[in-house]
């Protein structure tokens, strides 16, 4: 950084800092910031700008792991990435307007203001990056997370278990349900397993094809693999697709499917 502007930056340090704050009190209100407390708003925007004050000085900005912790201690809390993006931008300008007030010459003003932008640039762009890879990591965690709850396997009866899908079935989707089926049977010592399609939107060759692979896997390892939940409209259209379900039994219900998995297991319930 140009040493002139990082000596003005240093004398004027109160006055920027009031400066800045009047600005981005504007950006308080329009970022929904407001259900933070005074005290934490205050201390944290004033962090923000020592921050800034203090990186201008380190001449290397852009590459500090500073910069790095800072930004993942305020997505933590939940800081918008708006804030900085607006909060640099009002930093220039306040910059701009005392480098005019304090600096008679035009060409001085207008080097040290570049020096200042060309930083500022190159802070956003490192804020974007870190901000979007914390979605990144964030995005993924919660894609695990829902693979994991879209394919569970509960076991009901002793030897007897249920899988119940809900919502499109693709290809990451079905090598989920290929591994929880596996190890659901295995470690539940299933005999038999309900794959209960009822909330399954759409049935066509691609989703029929990974049902058809599971129920197969399923029956390698000694079970039964037993399909319900086909709705009327759902049967049409395995019929129409020429799709071949034959190798294992269907049941329109859950508790048909349930009736026959009882029996497989020579095993019914009665009423008291």
């Amino acid at each position: 950084m140009h040493s002139y502007i990082v000596s003005f930056l240093g004398e004027n340090k109160a006055t920027l800092l009031k400066n800045w704050k009047e600005e981005i009190e504007r950006v308080r209100n329009e970022k929904q910031l407001n259900s933070i407390s005074e005290q934490v708003y205050e201390n944290m925007s004033t962090e923000f700008m020592q921050f800034v004050l203090k990186t201008i000085q380190s001449e290397v900005p852009h590459s500090s792991e500073n910069l790095k912790k800072f930004t993942e201690k305020y997505i933590q809390v939940g800081w918008p990435l708006s804030y900085f993006t607006r909060g640099l931008q009002t930093f220039r300008r306040v910059v701009l307007n005392l480098l005019i007030e304090n600096e008679k010459d035009v060409n001085q003003v207008m080097d040290s203001f570049k020096h200042v932008e060309d930083w500022c640039d190159e802070i956003i762009h490192e804020l974007v990056h870190e901000y979007t890879g914390s979605w990144e990591d964030v995005f993924e965690m919660q894609k695990v997370s829902l693979l994991e709850l879209s394919a569970p396997l509960i076991p009901v009866f002793e030897g007897i278990t249920v899988m119940p899908l809900v919502g499109t079935v693709d290809t990451a989707r079905a090598k989920l349900i290929m591994e929880n089926l596996l190890e659901g049977v295995i470690n539940h010592r299933s005999n038999v397993v309900l794959i209960d399609i009822t909330g399954v939107p759409v049935v066509d060759t691609m989703v029929a094809h990974h049902i058809i692979q599971a129920s197969e896997a399923v029956r390698l390892v000694g079970a039964t693999c037993i399909l319900v939940g086909i709705r009327p409209e759902i049967a049409q259209t395995i019929v129409n697709l020429g799709i071949d379900l034959s190798k294992f039994p269907t049941k329109s219900s859950l508790r048909k499917g349930m009736e026959t998995a009882l029996e497989i297991n020579n095993k019914k319930v009665v009423d008291l």
